[in-house]
Order: C-alpha cells, then structure tokens, then sequence
C-alpha cells in the first residue's frame, strides 16, 4: 500500500537526492586562475550516476510494497549507493587538493556534501518501516 509510513520516507530521500543536481558539492579556485571552480554532481560522471540511482531507486522501491524482502534489498542498495557518493564526492576533492598545483581557496558548498549522509537518515526510516510492516504481518499471522 502507497500509504504506509516507509513510502513517505522513501519520497523525501528521493526528493532530497534530487536536489543534488541543484546545488554544488565544493567551492575551489584553480592554481593559477582567478575564477572560481564549482564541483557538482553534474560535472563527474561517476557522481551522476551514483546521484541518479540514489533519486531513482527510492522510487522504485515505493511500488515493491507487496515484496517487503526485495523492497528492503533496494533500500539497502540505495544506502550504498549513497555511501558510494559520500566516498566517490571525497576522492574527488582530495584529487584536487592533491593535484600539482593544488587548488586554492577550496571549501564545502552547504547544503550539497550533507544531502547524501541526509538521504541515509531518510533511508534507514523507511527500513525501520518495511521491519514494522513485517513484524505486523508476522502478528497477524499468529493471531489465525
């Protein structure tokens, strides 16, 4: 059912794994330029697809509501894709911050390195929700 508690939790880390296309990870100025560079999700491709199937797989999983183990499986796969970002996202700042020059006046842009570690939280509700159901269903079971 579209209505239970772990479908609303799978929508808000959808929506808020969308918003990593909007806002930029890392501020950094280029050695030897002047001009501000701004890292994003769009910019790599590795954190492109990592960002798409952390939007995409919540909202699949919405509709795996008569499978809870394969709807706990894709729950589990998007907390690791999302861990996946949060590793990929670093290794690619320290590659700036190790590149020859390196790169100067680098800082975090807020809110975008916090969107993923976000999206776990989210994502570990809904999980929280599929074991509810399933110890309800158990309950119930019981109870025939």
């Amino acid at each position: 059912m579209i209505q239970r508690i772990q479908s609303i939790w799978l929508f808000l880390a959808a929506f808020v794994s969308a918003a990593l296309f909007i806002f930029p990870l890392y501020h950094y100025t280029p050695a030897g330029s002047a001009i501000p560079m701004l890292m994003g999700a769009k910019n790599e491709y590795l954190l492109l697809l990592l960002a798409a199937l952390m939007t995409l797989l919540p909202m699949i999983t919405i509709f795996m509501f008569k499978n809870r183990k394969r709807q706990k499986s894709l729950i589990w796969l998007c907390i690791l894709a999302s861990a996946g970002f949060i590793a990929a996202m670093l290794m690619k700042i320290q590659g700036l911050k190790n590149a020859v020059p390196p790169a100067t006046n680098d800082n975090f842009a807020l809110p975008g390195p916090v969107i993923p570690v976000l999206t776990i939280v989210l994502l570990v509700m809904a999980l929280g929700g599929v074991r509810k159901d399933e110890a309800l269903i158990r309950s119930v079971d019981r109870l025939r």
